[in-house]
């Protein structure tokens, strides 16, 4: 046993928790080449492995990508970040070399296999992370700087951002997170949804006294959510809640303030257009053409 884990993997993966404040040394470079030979040898689709992992480190650059993300300063603080991106160009120019008929690009099929591959692959390297003492943390909001992204590591046709992890020494123990557990989460045979209580108190066990307090500017904004996605009678019915309960719940903070609901579906448009101009068009009618 392993402080009450029945072995080390077990405990990595239960104690495992975001790291964004990391210590002011590099990793080396035999500890990343070990980190990426595990990642790389995740699950994958016919053993295709179609994705590929861009490792940056210059500080420039790490400053750049931080402020496209919004600010965060852990990725510029990280000495190493990793972007893993969908790689359907490196399987096209090999079908080129080898002479095989290639419509990858154009299949949904694939693309949904290939965004599956990246991300265990990126899992992959986060445990592998873990087991030598590093901490990581996950960046999605790379998708609101596709473009630049692109543009920035000279992404070739074929090749898409997904995930962006950043890596090094925490400078302490992160936090470990609370999570549903498999009695909510798991379901035997076939889907069953728990009772109305059960749901809400598993909820409250994950956000135990969670409170939001409640004044004229957040109530102002869950109101023009609301309005914009469910109409007048749904933020009449939700800020009657409120102010019922005397509080912003979790799920009112998540998606009436903080993913706000009215904003997230927003560019679904753009981001297919960004799609079908790198190469990728899984989500249109396929249409065959000539290669000589």
């Amino acid at each position: 046993m392993t402080d009450n884990h029945p072995n080390d993997t077990i405990r990595l993966m239960l104690e495992r928790g975001s790291v964004r404040n990391f210590e002011d040394r590099p990793i080396p470079p035999e500890i990343i080449r070990q980190v990426l030979e595990a990642g790389t040898h995740a699950a994958t689709g016919g053993n295709l492995q179609p994705y590929s992992i861009i490792q940056f480190e210059d500080q420039e650059v790490k400053q750049k990508v931080a402020d496209l993300c919004g600010g965060q300063q852990f990725i510029a603080q990280a000495p190493v970040n990793l972007l893993f991106c969908i790689d359907l160009h490196r399987l096209d120019r090999w079908a080129v070399l080898q002479v095989a008929p290639f419509t990858a690009t154009q299949s949904f099929r694939h693309f949904w296999v290939s965004f599956q591959d990246t991300i265990i692959c990126a899992q992959s390297v986060c445990t592998a992370a873990d087991a030598m003492g590093l901490g990581s943390c996950y960046v999605a909001s790379i998708l609101e700087c596709f473009p630049e992204l692109i543009t920035m590591f000279e992404l070739p046709k074929g090749v898409f951002p997904v995930v962006l992890v950043s890596l090094g020494y925490p400078k302490m123990r992160p936090k470990i997170a609370r999570k549903l557990g498999p009695e909510i989460v798991v379901h035997h045979e076939k889907y069953h949804d728990p009772e109305d209580g059960d749901l809400l108190a598993a909820f409250e066990a994950k956000y135990p006294g969670y409170r939001l307090e409640v004044n004229e500017e957040r109530l102002a904004e869950i109101r023009k959510v609301c309005e914009e996605v469910h109409g007048m009678e749904f933020a009449d019915l939700c800020l009657a809640r409120i102010q019922e309960q005397g509080f912003i719940s979790v799920i009112q903070r998540y998606y009436g303030l903080h993913y706000s609901a009215n904003y997230m579906p927003l560019g679904n448009d753009e981001f297919v257009r960004i799609l079908e101009e790198q190469g990728l068009s899984p989500f249109k009618v396929f249409e065959p053409s000539r290669r000589e």
